[in-house]
């Protein structure tokens, strides 16, 4: 029939039941105590464990609990207590025979052999719920990829589903695999797309306040910095949602703590004097968001992320071009030298993430488009800045920027929802 591990009550000898056992066939792996039970179990894996105790303790219970989590196995228990409660107990502690007033030894075989099927069928009703649960749990991620399809690339529900599907063929997985994977890609590209515009925004905030100083276009000026606050403000809560606090919190609390500064310094309104305090908030804030971003690009489980990133990072550096040389243009001259040191580098590290999107295999024919337009906006952005002193320059700067802005959000949003990026 088996092997068995016995236990009975302390100081009483199992050798009458240990014999009795044997008789019916049942291999005896020795005898063990409450305290021992899980751990012989484990280490011994009998198919029954066969007690005889008159009063059945809580740690027994508790003991046979634990084993039910742990290493399910077959229990019959022979007692004296006949309380409903202790059988109540019983049966919702793994137990699944319980004899009252002793064991015969004629019936011992059809005791032990009741006890093992309803050990099978536990197990099997087990194993059936936790298949239903699994298909269920797969079937919401199905729904939730399907719907991150739907909306992302405006496809109908059956292609959404043929999409994941055939995705799964090719990675030989499950669609629930798929769809997981998808769902955490989306999250993952959405956090970074969102922490790269704090990079932005702390750029452009700087580049509209000196347009309100400079009189350029004021009223456009100041409803682009309130809607850029409010942009701002919106990514900060957005990011605190999708991120974990435990693993990403410190670096979004000091993200947030340099925006509020940043905050505070433009509360002092249109006034040329706060400039450099502004900028330097600006750059902490920069900083902050950068290393954020590179973190959750670190972090993300695609390789294919980078490209988000990188695509993100051409709003910075297009609104940190046009900040460099509105502040030079009102620069004395002893301080436009750092100034223009400051724009070159900027210049070269844009033109080179233009070159890298160019070649990057995720760029469509959309994107390419995309990147010839931005590669016309650039043009007249770098025409303009040596003319920033003059209202003509800054005015096409704006525009141009505000352009490349535009351009390279759409960009941004395209690698973002990328089939190849959330998919593979």
């Amino acid at each position: 029939m088996g092997a068995a591990l016995i236990l009975t009550d302390p100081g009483i000898t199992h050798s009458t039941l240990e014999a009795d056992l044997k008789r019916v066939g049942v291999h005896i792996l020795g005898a063990t105590s409450c305290e021992k039970l899980v751990q012989d179990v484990i280490r011994l894996t009998p198919e029954f464990v066969v007690i005889s105790q008159a009063a059945p303790s809580p740690e027994l219970f508790a003991a046979t609990a634990l084993l039910e989590t742990l290493h399910p196995v077959a229990i019959t228990v022979f007692t004296e207590d006949i309380q409903v409660e202790s059988i109540e107990r019983a049966l919702s502690s793994g137990i699944h025979a319980w004899i009252v007033h002793g064991y015969s030894a004629e019936r011992l075989r059809s005791v032990l052999q009741l006890t093992q099927v309803r050990f099978r069928r536990e197990k099997q009703q087990r194993g059936d719920l936790a298949d239903l649960s699994s298909r269920l749990a797969e079937r919401k991620l199905v729904d939730r990829a399907k719907g991150i399809l739907m909306s992302t690339k405006g496809m109908a529900e059956d292609e959404a589903f043929r999409t994941l599907r055939d995705a799964a063929m090719q990675g030989k997985q499950r669609v629930g695999q798929v769809a997981q994977r998808l769902i955490d890609a989306a999250r993952s590209a959405e956090a970074v797309n969102r922490a790269g515009q704090l990079r932005m925004l702390s750029q452009r905030l700087v580049k509209l306040h000196i347009l309100g100083v400079v009189g350029i276009e004021p009223e456009s000026a100041e409803a682009l910095r309130r809607a850029s606050i409010e942009r701002l403000e919106q990514n900060i809560a957005t990011l605190t949602e999708l991120l974990s606090a435990s693993t990403f919190g410190e670096l979004l609390e000091a993200a947030l703590a340099s925006w509020r500064a940043l905050k505070s310094a433009l509360a002092g309104g249109a006034r040329t004097s706060s400039l450099r305090e502004i900028d330097e908030a600006a750059e902490r804030l920069l900083e902050t968001a950068e290393q954020l971003t590179g973190v959750l690009e670190a972090a993300s489980p695609m390789a294919k992320m980078q490209v988000v990133n990188l695509a993100g990072r051409q709003r910075m550096l297009a609104q940190r071009v046009a900040k460099v040389a509105l502040l030079g243009g009102l620069a004395p001259d002893a301080d436009r030298a750092a100034h223009t040191t400051r724009l070159q580098i900027a210049i070269g590290a844009f033109e080179d993430a233009m070159a890298a999107l160019r070649r990057s295999p995720l760029t469509t024919s959309e994107g390419r488009a995309t990147l010839r337009a931005a590669h016309d906006a650039w043009k007249i952005l770098c025409r303009s800045a040596p003319r920033a002193h003059l209202a003509e320059g800054r005015l096409q700067i704006a525009q141009a920027s505000e352009e490349l802005l535009e351009l390279f959000d759409e960009l941004t949003e395209s690698y973002e929802h990328s089939l190849k990026v959330l998919v593979g």
